[in-house]
């Protein structure tokens, strides 16, 4: 079997690709060309754009049996490019596209307007690629990550980005200011644990086809849990100051895309991918942001 992985240099794509290779499939990445090809893999050189008139051409030319789309800018071009020739789509999403939460964990449903235009567009059209996937019997599925954590990658920090100078400052135990009273659950899945969720909807694409799957950990950690394992990671005791969620969200963090993390519960609901596809996180909460601060260890960024 041919697999093509568009992104496959990326964060979830360097480990699906090693997945794949694994299970004897021929592997072919197409990336920008920015970071090293993973082992084991044949690549495309292609900046992958919405409204790209070249994107056809080539994936018609890789001409793969599963076209896995982790990046996601024009999945509509995407499943017409290949419907008729591969015989399954699996997309890449966000449970940050379903909105808000409004119960946790969280399930494969829309559960507020998402506050993210780009997401909420993305959102919009693994919908619309779904309904049409079943009327044309072309198998379709998506995938649908909390925060993504582990080696490769600097992890979330406890502003709500992913800091280099953050993380130094954990790590010498500098006090961080989050909203009270800290209960919000950030859910960080390590990407591997992510992969594994391409690649079990790729074993199975019957079982898959037409489903829009969350994957994460087993289960989320409150905000304050967030940074004490932080510290526990570190060495060192990180002080949290708590502020109101006003004070927070205008002073301290006032970058949408930051504050949600402290806002808004990232806890998803794995139930269905666990029945169906058979899929079991390999690492905690816990052990991946250790994984993650080992790396940036060795990489010299801490």
């Amino acid at each position: 079997m041919k697999v093509c992985i568009v992104g496959g240099t990326g964060h979830i794509g360097a480990n699906l690709v090693r997945m794949f290779r694994d299970e004897n499939w021929s592997v072919v990445t197409v990336s920008s060309g920015r970071r090293p090809i993973p082992e084991g893999a044949a690549s495309v050189v292609h900046s992958y754009r919405r409204g790209d008139p070249e994107w056809a051409g080539v994936l018609r030319a890789i001409s793969a049996d599963v076209v896995v789309d982790l990046l996601g800018a024009d999945v509509p071009a995407t499943y017409e490019a290949v419907k008729g020739s591969a015989r399954h789509l699996i997309a890449c999403g966000s449970i940050w596209m379903f909105g808000e939460p409004r119960v946790v964990p969280t399930p494969e449903v829309t559960q507020s307007p998402c506050e993210f235009d780009a997401y909420a567009t993305r959102y919009a059209e693994l919908q619309e690629v779904n309904a049409r996937s079943r009327r044309d019997g072309m198998p379709f599925s998506a995938i649908m990550p909390p925060n993504i954590c582990g080696p490769g990658k600097i992890p979330l920090d406890a502003l709500g980005g992913r800091s280099a100078e953050m993380h130094r400052a954990h790590s010498k135990g500098e006090p961080v200011t989050l909203p009270a009273p800290g209960n919000t659950l950030i859910g960080p899945c390590d990407a591997e644990d992510v992969a594994r969720g391409f690649l079990l909807a790729a074993l199975q694409p019957e079982a898959a086809a037409g489903e829009i799957f969350n994957v994460g950990s087993a289960y989320a950690l409150t905000a304050s849990r967030f940074v004490a394992v932080y510290s526990e990671t570190y060495g060192s005791t990180i002080p949290i100051e708590w502020v109101s969620w006003e004070t927070y969200s205008e002073e301290i963090s006032p970058n949408p895309g930051a504050n949600f993390h402290f806002r808004a519960h990232m806890c998803p609901d794995i139930s269905k991918i666990r029945s169906k596809l058979g899929y079991a996180p390999r690492y905690t909460p816990e052990e991946t942001m250790a994984r993650a601060v080992t790396w940036m260890r060795d990489e010299g960024i801490v």
